[in-house]
């Protein structure tokens, strides 16, 4: 593990992969204010990606991609810390292939070029859906076995695999630590950030388009401290360890009372769905997809999961990590707050 009181060196030089996504670029404000300390921050990008989210950060840019090993080498040339944000989300058996591509070959190629250019310490962006599930809606913790029937679910199979190859780094002598966010909702620090799907629907849940929920229930975490966590990771986390990130564990029931609870909200009363609508739904969502050529954001295997209560502890990351949570109802607070943009 780094010695922490090393972190702040002038001249490191820090590398940010998927910093033009949801969780990379909020990394990267995080980081851009550590520059005036003489740290250098460097970017991969894909060439033509839209790096406008990034404006006004002081950084350099690297044009590579995961599944070109030789563009990696480059990247990782002469840096100290490497922050491993880029992956693929999708909840649809479509996406397998391209799934594994990107989280698997493309983490494994990542690692192979840590370990050639002698980078110091990865952070990898992993994601609770990598974890194991508890019962019957217990908590699970970060030493949860996967379960059998998680290797059937498409983007849970590759984050796993993922973390697989990063601990396939460790032992042959990299520092590796793992930061398994829940699902991150918030609004990006950047003005020029968007908002992802999940906050995108408590919008339309606030606005009252949405009038049903699924089974299940899902773990929240604001978008700011996942970037604090990779961090905190950085500093404090030790090699080998995955550390989960939430803020707190919600039945669907539960969040969409809240949200219909706000003031101003044009939430009704929902209504749970029933398994057979549930399951027409996620058929319909990849119909829908496959003739449009778009991905899924309703997917078989998304509504299989909007039916299990997926819960997790985040003691760890609290007792290890220092990490103090912002509560999701004042998260869902700043995100329905400009509902009507």
């Amino acid at each position: 593990m780094q010695d922490k009181d090393t972190l702040g060196q002038s001249g490191r030089v820090i590398l940010v992969t998927g910093a033009t996504g949801y969780i990379g670029s909020e990394l990267v404000e995080r980081l851009s204010s550590l520059c005036d300390a003489g740290l250098h921050l460097r970017v991969l990008a894909r060439r033509g990606s839209d790096v406008s989210v990034l404006d006004g950060n002081s950084v350099e840019f690297v044009y590579g991609d995961l599944l070109d090993p030789l563009s990696l080498y480059d990247a990782c040339s002469g840096v100290d810390t490497v922050f491993h944000c880029a992956g693929l989300i999708a909840y649809s058996r479509n996406y397998r292939q391209r799934l594994y591509a990107t989280n698997v070959t493309g983490t494994g190629n990542l690692v192979n070029a840590c370990l050639a250019e002698g980078v110091t310490r990865l952070v990898h962006t992993s994601s609770v859906a990598a974890a194991g599930v508890g019962d019957d809606g217990e908590p699970a913790d970060e030493t949860t076995p996967f379960r059998e029937w998680q290797h059937r679910i498409a983007y849970m199979e590759s984050k796993h695999l993922a973390e697989m190859e990063g601990r396939r780094g460790i032992a042959e002598g990299l520092d590796v630590v793992f930061v398994n966010p829940g699902v991150v909702i918030g609004t990006p620090s950047n003005p020029a950030g968007r908002l992802n799907s999940s906050s995108r629907a408590i919008r339309d849940i606030y606005r009252g388009t949405i009038p049903v929920y699924p089974s299940g229930g899902i773990s929240l975490v604001d978008i700011g401290d996942v970037a604090d966590a990779h961090l905190a990771a950085w500093r404090h986390g030790r090699s080998g360890q995955r550390y989960l990130v939430t803020a707190g564990n919600y039945s669907f029931r539960q969040l969409f009372a809240m949200i219909a609870a706000m003031p101003g909200s044009a939430a009704g009363k929902a209504y749970q769905a029933a398994s057979v609508v549930e399951s027409v739904v996620g058929v319909a969502g990849e119909l829908f997809a496959l003739l449009t050529g778009s991905r899924p954001y309703l997917s078989v295997e998304s509504m299989r999961l909007a039916r299990t209560l997926l819960y997790y502890s985040n003691r760890l990351s609290v007792e290890e990590l220092g990490m103090q949570y912002r509560p999701v109802e004042e998260t869902l607070r700043s995100i329905v707050s400009q509902a009507a943009v």
